[in-house]
């Protein structure tokens, strides 16, 4: 228990110092309120809402509203930078509306799918333990910061240039992206109620172990792009979210977990072992030849 309170106040740490450093970065040349920079309200936002929906939540031992309530900061975050900035430009607007729309489609499937479940095996043992559970919804709150972060110190920012051509590839990329994320979802929840056990290998699936994750990678690739032209400065780091997004879902919580759940649930079998072989972990490829 006294390493994982450890780890946990270290987690903690590191996600308050990346917090700090992003909103440090992004609020550079950027509107202001009463003085404060508007992303610097933001970040803390994204950290004060996770942190108050703990509280509730570690007293009902539930992680019910967990993904819910990143998806409400997701879209109070916009809300402040699109009510504090006083010039709204078309860039903003379609920023502001892509992730959004992006932020209550993914919280309100994932609520579902909980509420459906009963449970999220991710948090069965950590929400008993109250640093280590704090520390996830720290971790949320810097995960919606970062994120977000590109489109926001685009909406704020005090430049101005045409959408043009980089402002269409990048919407186009989030199209996609989001195209993509939405069928292999709805693909995978027909798959489930129709098989209680077995793995997914139709569709979207049969090109990718984890075409989601995919969607879900290349859609922040495109707000990172329409956001680009006006950047300045430290708000280049801002770019740093698609990065983000990849490592997360590479090493943290998506693929590594699923891919470990899979081989311990299924690896014996030649079925799966012919899939994984054949199948590319993330980006959407014809199978590859034995």
């Amino acid at each position: 228990m006294k390493n994982v309170n450890v780890q946990s106040i270290f987690g903690i740490s590191v996600a308050l110092v990346l917090g700090a450093a992003v909103a440090f970065a992004g609020s550079q040349g950027g509107a202001s309120f009463n003085g404060m920079p508007v992303f610097v309200i933001c970040g803390l936002l994204a950290f004060g809402m996770n942190w108050l929906g703990y509280i509730p939540s570690y007293i009902a031992q539930t992680e019910h509203y967990y993904d819910f309530m990143g998806s409400v900061t997701y879209v109070t975050l916009l809300l402040v930078a699109v009510t504090l900035t006083e010039e709204m430009t078309t860039r903003s607007i379609i920023l502001a509306v892509c992730i959004g729309v992006w932020a209550i489609r993914l919280g309100t499937f994932l609520f579902g799918r909980v509420r459906k479940a009963g449970f999220d095996r991710r948090f069965t043992k950590m929400k008993t333990i109250p640093l280590q559970f704090l520390m996830t919804w720290t971790l949320q709150g810097l995960w919606v910061f970062i994120t977000a972060s590109a489109g926001l110190a685009a909406i704020t920012t005090s430049q101005s240039v045409d959408f043009g051509v980089v402002g269409l590839c990048g919407l186009g990329l989030w199209v996609i992206g989001f195209g993509i994320e939405i069928v292999a979802d709805h693909q995978k929840t027909v798959f489930r109620a129709e098989n209680k056990s077995g793995f997914i290998t139709s569709g979207l699936w049969a090109y990718s172990r984890h075409p989601n994750f995919f969607g879900e990678i290349l859609l922040w690739i495109g707000v990172a792009v329409m956001a680009l032209p006006v950047l300045v400065g430290w708000q280049y780091f801002t770019l740093i979210s698609p990065v983000f997004v990849t490592f997360l879902l590479m090493f943290v919580s998506g693929v590594r977990m699923l891919e470990h759940s899979g081989r311990k649930r299924w690896g014996e079998e030649p079925e799966y072992q012919d899939y994984i072989k054949r199948t590319s972990v993330l980006v959407l490829l014809p199978k590859r030849s034995i």
